[in-house]
């Protein structure tokens, strides 16, 4: 069946085929190792890593196994834009990554509803730990949510911190070694949102509690704390900062990394306890163990002169009773006495040096492990599932993550490599036996006849170490509770002479000499299926044990730390029964995984370091070659490369190459197997290439893909050409079509629209026509509802046409005649826009102009109509003074003072007597007005003294000023000539505020010569100005007609 273009068989296992990018395969190599050509050379395999690796390309499968090569340092291929990328996307469409393995899992559970499991081996270093972080972490991101998602998926995440500080430590070889076995369930319901998890743990290094190898450490939480927590908590749990300070701490001279940093790490796991769900109380119980441990290590023992043994280092004691709390004098007696019980009875007696300081260990190793494994079962109450439903199984399906440690072969091999070598033999043989049970059974499916497959079966060497009372574990058990003296020569011995004939079995005593100048008498060596191991027997016996005597479980049970009393039962004191070995407790956990990997559908996660330095971008050959002959990785591409290398559907076989055949492309309408068949056919397939089977095609040989995946790539272009040719084509066809339709649409409803505004127009024209005519007879009654309308229309008119034609200047009397009916209303429209314009007029006028105004308004009331010379004088000008500053002399200014001159004029002064004409200046302050001679004052008027200013009716420029003639002291009426006497007796006027003393005479004018004598001056018209002594002694005045058309 097929899933969003992904290809499932029927058992769910997907085919992972890779495709994509085969043309640049000379410079990356292939993507999928099945494609290699010469499958059988290790060079071959190793080169095609090493070409993917210098291009960043860590990804790369063998099949269904998916190798990844540590880069050591960041890639840009995790973020979330990347797992969208790979969401829902075939193997064969893109480039390999953990990603595309862990969605094919998840969509794989989804489609068959059958558990998954992917299971990630490699070395310590080669990035395992990290590989299921990514896993988890694209669960978390990718999957649907439900209401416990974001809380759970938090948990899953920060679960990986807290086991890190618990359970990994800097090796030689890796500064964050996962020091045990994890495999951990993620449970998803029904609709695929993860719901809970499970973690088991397998085999921590508890050896490392007491001892560590020069160059490496101690678990990191116990760093972790000296370098992060707090001077209060410290000074509580009785700790200083210095990890010198603690025996079990300096074994490695390794108490700092430059890589890590304790402090911050200290921070992460605090905050992922709160998260996980963990209480302060118990973190504060946890800590107090961790710190017990610290202190028991520097409890130190001293021998007295009768060989007993005590404590020296009564202060630990002290802090170890607080922290445990348990009884102190207990505690220091189960130290340094055993209890033992024989024929019912019990019996103390004192332990040697030696045997106290093995207790100690023990104890420290004991408090330790349990520990972590209710650190463990802790996590798992916080990940186990909430609902009812999925308590009862019922729609709920599991992917399991087998983080678990790789086939080692160090230096000095022990008892815990022996361990992890042997699951690994068991892991290789579950794969092989997985690997060709789905190999045959999609053979037969497809009904292709299986072909034998040659290779190493490892059951001889599982057998070797866990058959019941001949496999070593067996004979380990029964040496360790043999009575007597027991010691690991004798295990060693007895292994000689229970296996000497095995042949994957040699010791010292049973090799050849070449192998005995390589091998110590105290080891045996394994020929295991990833190669030769040498395994040290010293402390076998001891760590299969893995006792703790009685009365120190006694003491433990009392415990106040009720993380230790779940720890320590106290069923567990008063049992009789020995409880199972080490060896044997791993080989039945490990039985029951493989159960459980059985109940699973398998992926695999190959990880491989490229050196030993942690150095980016460099490819240690030797070491890649080491690891992968102790991976398996060739065996796995000789079972997964034996018969055909590459298989697929029909329909996608056929939809990739269609176009290499003229018959299949674009389309081919018959059956599948046949247009398969037609393809190859014209590909020229040879019989012995291929295979057709119910749905899939088998090719033999990489090269004919390679050749044909060639002739697709240069037949690209020409498909591209065609595809280009014909979307163009459908593009514009189908743009015009939609442009048509547009059209089409649009003028339908515009002449819709057009049809319809028409008809309402006529039906509104009617209407309106029948109601004016209506108006219009009944024009002349009272207003009603048949003449409302038409009135309305009629203002409405008048109105209308009132706004467009309405006077446009105060000048402009001119104003529509309006109905009846508007005759009051538009009075009051014409005074308010009269109004309105004078207001407008007004406020645009500059105050220059305003006075200008104010002045011509003077003059017009003073001679409109009046005089002869009014139209040309009140036309021009009117300006601030006739004459320039300089033209008045200083003297005169320095004698008028403070007075400043507001206006001065060039005038004649006609003697009052003889009449005869003198130039003269007249200056006009604010409050008198002077005849100035030349650089003298002749005559001062005070503007109060002023009895009235007299001008003739004609054309003439003649006035004269009238002033008081009661005292003989005064000179009589001032008789003037100007040719401005308009602008000059209006200014004279307003600045003596005599306006209305100006008398225009239309013959003669009457002035006082003296006190009791007057003279007359008589105005008459003439061709031409002229002022000459006329008969009676009168002053004639001949003024010129003036033209007024």
């Amino acid at each position: 069946m097929r899933y969003q273009g992904r290809e499932v068989d029927i058992e769910g296992r997907v085919r992972l085929v890779m495709e994509s990018a085969l043309t640049a395969r000379d410079r990356v190599g292939v993507q999928d190792f099945v494609l290699l050509e010469n499958y059988n050379s290790e060079a071959a395999f190793i080169e095609n890593l090493r070409r993917r690796f210098g291009e960043n390309l860590i990804y790369t499968y063998i099949g269904s196994v998916l190798v990844s090569v540590n880069p050591y340092k960041e890639l840009e291929i995790y973020s979330k834009q990347q797992m969208e990328r790979y969401r829902g996307v075939s193997f064969y469409e893109i480039s390999p990554h953990i990603y595309a393995l862990s969605d094919n899992t998840y969509r794989a559970m989804r489609t068959e509803r059958k558990d998954q499991c992917i299971l990630i081996s490699g070395e310590s270093g080669a990035g395992k730990t990290e590989t299921s972080k990514k896993i988890l972490l694209y669960y978390a991101v990718t999957c649907p949510t439900n209401d416990h998602m974001p809380a759970l998926g938090e948990r899953l995440l920060q679960s990986n911190p807290v086991l890190e500080a618990f359970g990994n430590a800097k090796t030689f070889r890796n500064d964050n070694s996962s020091r045990f076995g994890k495999y951990m369930d993620v449970q998803f319901d029904f609709r695929g949102a993860p719901v809970g998890g499970h973690i088991l743990n397998y085999l921590l290094e508890k050896s490392r509690v007491i001892h560590q190898n020069h160059g490496e450490r101690n678990f990191h939480i116990f760093y972790q704390l000296l370098d992060g927590g707090e001077d209060d908590l410290l000074t509580t749990l009785g700790l200083e900062r210095n990890p010198q300070s603690y025996q079990y701490l300096v074994k490695g001279n390794c108490p700092r990394l430059s890589s890590v940093s304790d402090k911050n790490n200290w921070k992460v796991v605090m905050k992922a306890l709160s998260v996980i769900g963990f209480t302060e109380e118990e973190v504060q119980k946890l800590l107090n163990i961790i710190a017990s441990v610290l202190h028991l290590g520097n409890t130190q023992f001293g021998e007295g002169e009768e060989g007993e043994t005590y404590i020296t280092t009564e202060t630990k004691i002290t802090n170890l009773t607080k922290l445990l709390g348990v009884d102190g004098s207990a505690l220091g007696e189960a130290l340094t006495h055993k209890k033992l019980t024989a024929k019912g009875e019990e019996m103390i007696t004192p332990l040697s040096f030696e045997q106290a300081v093995s207790a100690r260990d023990a104890l420290a190793k004991a408090v330790y492990g349990r520990t972590f494994t209710w650190l463990v079962e802790k996590i798992n109450q916080s990940l186990a599932l909430k609902e009812e439903i999925y308590h009862s199984g019922k729609g709920c399906s599991v992917i399991g993550l087998l983080d678990i440690y790789g086939f080692e072969v160090l230096q000095h091999n022990s008892f815990e490599q022996f361990c992890i070598n042997y699951c690994n033999e068991k892991l290789q043989q579950l794969f092989i036996e997985l690997t060709l049970r789905s190999e045959q059974e999609e053979y037969e499916t497809e009904g292709i006849a299986w072909e034998t497959v040659q290779y190493f079966d490892n059951k001889i060497i599982c057998d070797l170490i866990e058959e019941k009372h001949k496999g070593i574990i067996s004979i380990l058990d029964e040496e360790c509770l043999r009575p007597g003296e027991t010691c690991d020569v004798s295990f060693l011995e007895k292994l000689e002479d229970t296996l000497g004939g095995h042949p994957h079995f040699v010791t010292h005593k049973l090799a050849n000499g070449k192998t005995r100048r390589v091998m110590s008498r105290e080891e045996f060596r394994l020929l295991h299926y990833a190669g030769e191991v040498n395994y040290n027997v010293n402390g076998f016996l001891d760590k299969n044990n893995d006792l703790l005597n009685r009365n120190l479980k006694e003491v433990m049970c009392q415990s106040d730390n009720q993380i230790l009393s779940h720890c320590f039962r106290k069923e567990e004191a008063i049992d009789q029964k020995r409880p199972e070995m080490a060896a044997t407790q791993f080989k039945n956990s490990l039985t029951k995984l493989m159960e459980i990997l059985m109940s699973k559908e398998p992926s695999y996660v190959r990880c491989i370091k490229p050196n030993d330095a942690k150095q980016p971008g460099r490819f240690d050959e030797v070491l890649v070659r080491h690891q992968v002959k102790y991976l398996g990785l060739m065996e796995n591409l000789r079972v997964r490369r034996a018969g055909f290398a590459y298989r697929r559907r029909f329909e996608a076989f056929l939809q990739r190459y269609k176009p290499l055949c003229p018959e299949t492309w674009p389309n081919w309408h018959g059956r599948l197997s046949d247009g398969v068949s037609t393809l190859v056919n014209h590909l020229g397939y040879k019989a012995e290439e291929y295979k057709l089977g119910r749905s899939k095609i088998f090719i033999r040989f990489p090269k004919t893909l390679f050749n044909t995946e060639d002739a697709l790539e240069a037949k690209k272009p020409d498909i591209a050409l065609t595809l280009q040719t014909s979307w163009r084509g459908y593009r514009e066809r189908a743009k015009y079509q939609r442009i048509r339709r547009a059209v089409i649409v649009i003028q339908s409803g515009w002449r819709g629209m057009k049809a319809r505004r028409r008809a309402k127009r006529r039906r509104q024209a009617a209407e309106l026509i029948r109601r004016l005519i209506k108006g219009f007879i009944y024009r002349h009654e009272e207003f009603c509802p048949e003449n409302e309308y038409f009135h309305d229309h009629v203002r409405y008119s008048f109105l209308k046409n009132l706004r467009k034609n309405l006077p446009k200047s105060v000048l402009d009397k001119s104003w529509p005649t309006p109905p009846p009916s508007l005759i009051e209303a538009s009075d009051h429209l014409r005074r308010l826009h009269m109004r309105n314009m004078v207001t407008k007029y007004c406020h645009r006028v500059q105050p220059e102009w305003k006075k200008q105004m104010m002045q011509k308004v003077v003059a017009s009331e003073i001679f409109k109509d009046e005089k002869d010379s009014y139209p040309q004088g009140v036309g021009r000008l009117f300006l601030d003074s006739r004459l320039e500053r300089e033209q008045i002399n200083l003297k005169v200014v320095q004698t008028l003072g403070s007075e400043k001159v507001q206006y001065a004029v060039t005038v004649v002064k006609y003697d009052r007597r003889g009449f005869k004409p003198r130039p003269r200046q007249l200056l006009l302050t604010n409050t008198f007005a002077v005849l100035v001679d030349r650089t003298k004052i002749k005559q001062r008027i005070d503007y109060a003294a002023l009895r009235g200013i007299s001008v003739s009716s004609l054309s003439d420029g003649m006035f004269v000023l009238h002033m008081p003639n009661e005292d003989n002291k005064q000179k009589g009426d001032v008789v003037l000539h100007c040719h401005h006497v308009i602008e000059v007796v209006t200014k004279l006027s307003m600045m003596a505020s005599k306006v209305n003393y100006v008398n225009i005479s239309p013959g003669s004018i009457r002035f006082v010569v003296s006190r009791g004598k007057e003279g007359f001056i008589d105005f008459v018209r003439g061709s031409e100005l002229k002022v000459a002594k006329g008969k009676r002694g009168h002053l004639l005045v001949t003024a010129p007609q003036i033209n007024t058309a």
